[in-house]
């Protein structure tokens, strides 16, 4: 049995639309790249270098197989907060995690950033390094250790010491991943005092270098307690811990030495299977430029976007085949090859879609029971065949109502959840842009433990936007339109500032980078990034063998699941299309009606403050937005089905509307 695999996407036109998605990510982008630079730096030359040692950016480079880039996880950790007890802001958290290729091997490296308070330990480095662990215990790639760590920053000990994800736990970490087969190397570089000192010796190989000393306490509190006169180096250098303790196991001049050493190390490990997983399928780029990812998403994260124009630019030579397409369409679900390996897609459809019932059309970038069913069916499929599944979130929550709750979405919710968190096959989130409520979870965000879960300068993590959150925090006073009551004009300022005060907070709150600080997210990526991410990860989904199952194609259950829903026959076939028809024949007055393809919020401009889209009496051009549908944070462009001047709008701005209700009225030209 084979897949067959279909050509999708289209190239993006150039457009007035095209041009302002891509100048907004480049701001967004320029912006997280002067981070990313903050946090190379460190804490910058004046500490570099120290007793003649490299920094931790030199030891990474001289490790890394020339000419590969390191993916780093956790940059943003930490960004932005203060500590007590110290004038400078802790980059990164002190310590630097990375996927890297080393003899052609990928592996996890982490690293203190030894300019950053000699390596120390701050609230959030045990977590940084925790997750990055257990990404490679999911794996099964080789982590690597660059130790250079003054132990705990101890001011802020109460919030890094204590705890179920405390400093200690890093070392049960160690213990589990030697338990599981991982192999773990270690290079001791400099000050490991303390925690810092226990890290690398569960290690199976632990070099040290002349500079080098692991120790349980230092010298100065030695010298406080017993009163001793002792250098570290006394107490836990290489003499001490290769030749008598026999805690390391080789002593080397210095750092390029030891990174030699430890490159020789993981030529003798087990090569990669990639290669045999490709089943003979070269690698090959997408037909659809990765490069166009920025003019494909719109600016307004409330503005839908064909979601094939997404996959073609991820997957090898824009090939994909979908499957289950006739049930559930606000999902996509499918099978790709991202660096000539088999991968699972699941994506949110933005774009409107039809009612199961026939009855207009329904609002993308929601769940619905049908596409919540299908996504469970192809999640436990992909599961049993061993497929890794990746998921790409532009979701605006489940389905609520009425309807929703009568058809049992908690129940079929339940069964999604209880699917995600059971796979064992490597499972990839990203989030394209919006990333709220129960779909967050459902679509396998965070929580549910994907191996990585990568955002984009444009997401957003909350249960609700900003705007919403406030109505629903002062709604007793608010009146039925969500206006406010009040008729004293200084109470009403004071409500509508905190209104104010309250959105601006959550829509601060829910900001990437804020995300990444919190550890909320494990990396906030440039978009023409994701491609070359994605082929890394699917590259160490597959470069182990023997820890998962991983199926032969010719018997995977995905070939059971398409015969068993295939669309059969006229009574089963489902409309595909998902543009809503205007009805194009004139009235007797020579007018065409502007309806409404389904039940929402009838906006007639892009934003409360922004004109609108089209003025009584102006022209209006085929095909083009002259208004808006808003469900659940989700805008469907209303566009004119012929040339024509608008005649007047039915509706004010913010009226609901059903489906088939007419908005407004054109002239054709």
């Amino acid at each position: 049995m084979k897949l067959t695999l279909n050509p999708i996407g289209a190239p993006v036109p150039d457009s007035n639309d095209t041009q302002s998605n891509r100048a907004h990510l480049a701001t967004l982008e320029a912006a997280l790249d002067e981070k990313r630079a903050v946090v190379a730096a460190g804490w910058g030359a004046k500490y570099a270098h120290r007793k003649g040692k490299m920094t931790t950016a030199e030891r990474l480079e001289a490790l890394i197989d020339p000419g590969t880039t390191p993916r780093h996880v956790g940059t943003l950790v930490n960004w932005g907060r203060e500590f007590s007890g110290s004038r400078r802001q802790a980059p990164g958290a002190g310590v630097v995690t990375a996927f890297c290729r080393v003899e052609g091997r990928w592996t996890m490296v982490i690293a203190n950033e030894n300019t950053v308070a000699s390596g120390a330990w701050w609230p959030k480095t045990p977590e940084k390094i925790q997750r990055a662990q257990d990404m490679a215990m999911r794996l099964r790639v080789p982590v690597i250790y660059l130790v250079d760590c003054s132990g705990l920053f101890l001011p802020e000990q109460a919030h890094s010491f204590p705890g179920q994800a405390g400093a200690g736990h890093i070392f049960k970490m160690n213990a589990l991943l030697s338990d599981r087969g991982v192999p773990q190397i270690a290079g001791v570089f400099g000050d490991c005092i303390a925690g810092g000192g226990y890290m690398p010796i569960i290690s199976d190989r632990v070099y040290m270098t002349e500079q080098a000393y692991m120790v349980i306490a230092g010298a100065a509190l030695i010298k406080g307690a017993k009163s001793l006169e002792l250098t570290s180096l006394d107490i836990g250098g290489p003499e001490v811990h290769v030749h008598q303790s026999a805690c390391a196991d080789v002593r080397v001049p210095d750092d390029i030495t030891a990174i030699a050493h430890i490159r020789r190390e993981i030529t003798r490990l087990p090569g990669s299977a990639v290669d045999f997983y490709r089943h003979g399928a070269p690698p090959e780029p997408p037909l659809q430029d990765p490069g166009e990812l920025a003019a494909v998403l719109p600016r307004d994260h409330r503005h839908v976007y064909d979601i094939n124009d997404v996959v073609s630019r991820l997957v090898d030579g824009s090939l994909f085949h979908e499957v289950m397409p006739h049930t559930g369409q606000e999902i996509l679900t499918g099978i790709g090859r991202i660096s000539g390996l088999w991968v699972g897609i699941v994506a949110n459809v933005l774009e409107p879609r039809p009612h199961p019932s026939g009855s207009g059309l329904r609002p993308g970038g929601i769940l619905y029971r049908e596409g919540i069913a299908k996504v469970a069916a192809f999640s436990r499929a992909c599961n049993a065949d061993g497929i890794p599944l990746i998921w790409l979130q532009d979701i605006a929550g489940f389905d609520i109502g009425v309807e929703a709750e009568a058809q049992g979405l908690l129940g079929y919710g339940s069964s999604l959840i209880y699917t995600n968190s059971t796979n064992t096959t490597p499972m990839f989130t990203v989030l394209l842009r919006k990333a709220s409520g129960a779909g967050y979870y459902a679509m396998a965000g965070l929580p549910y433990d994907p191996v990585v879960q990568l955002s984009t300068p444009l997401s957003r993590q909350a249960v609700m936007e900003g705007r919403t959150l406030a109505i629903a925090a002062f709604r007793t006073k608010l009146d039925d339109s969500f206006e406010i009551m009040a008729k004293d004009p200084e109470e009403r300022a004071q409500i509508a500032a905190a209104m104010d005060a309250t959105a601006s907070r959550i829509e601060s709150d829910m900001d990437p980078i804020a995300a990444a600080s919190r550890m909320d997210t494990d990396e906030v990526i440039r978009i023409d990034e994701l491609r070359d991410w994605l082929c890394a990860l699917a590259e160490m989904a597959y470069q182990s063998t023997g820890y998962r199952r991983v199926k032969n194609p010719r018997i995977w259950s995905i070939f059971d699941l398409e015969v068993l829903t295939a669309a059969r026959g006229p009574a089963a076939e489902v409309v595909q299309e998902a543009q809503f028809s205007q009805q194009i024949e004139p009235d007797e007055d020579g007018l065409i009606a502007v309806t409404a393809p389904m039940e929402g919020t009838f906006w007639s401009r892009p934003s409360p403050t922004a004109p609108a889209f089209l003025a009584a009496g102006h022209p209006a051009s085929p095909g083009g937005t002259i208004a808006l549908i808003e469900v659940m944070k989700t805008f469907t462009p209303i566009r004119a089905a012929v040339a024509g001047e608008l005649v007047r709008w039915t509706l004010k701005d913010g009226d609901a509307v059903s489906p088939g209700q007419v908005l407004g009225w054109l002239r054709p030209a």
